[in-house]
């Protein structure tokens, strides 16, 4: 009788080393989801902020302010386009699906 518990514990001690490292397998998993959604958090947020400053730039130049390096800031004629900050307006635009890539 005395070898079955004996059999029994080492049996249980072996089942108990299994289920702990399958836990901490468990854990170094968790760890990198964690990282991974920090990661992935951080990215939409930039993406996000990206948004809003293009929006504010349109926004600029659609109540007739330039938005482009050489004028920037200048107030510009609601009839006249100008082709600078259009260029850097859709370039602006194009940047995000271009970075998703």
């Amino acid at each position: 009788m005395g070898i079955k518990i004996l059999q029994a514990v080492v049996e249980l001690e072996a089942k108990l080393k299994a289920i702990l490292e399958e836990v901490q397998e468990l854990k170094r998993y968790a760890s990198a989801l964690e990282q991974q959604n920090e990661q992935l958090r951080a990215k939409l947020y930039a993406q996000q902020e990206h948004g809003k400053a293009y929006e504010n730039l349109a926004k600029l130049y659609e109540e007739g302010f330039h938005v482009c390096h050489a004028h920037f800031g200048r107030f510009r004629s609601q009839e006249e386009d100008c082709l600078f900050c259009l260029s850097f307006l859709r370039k602006n635009q194009k940047e995000p699906a271009e970075k998703r890539e």
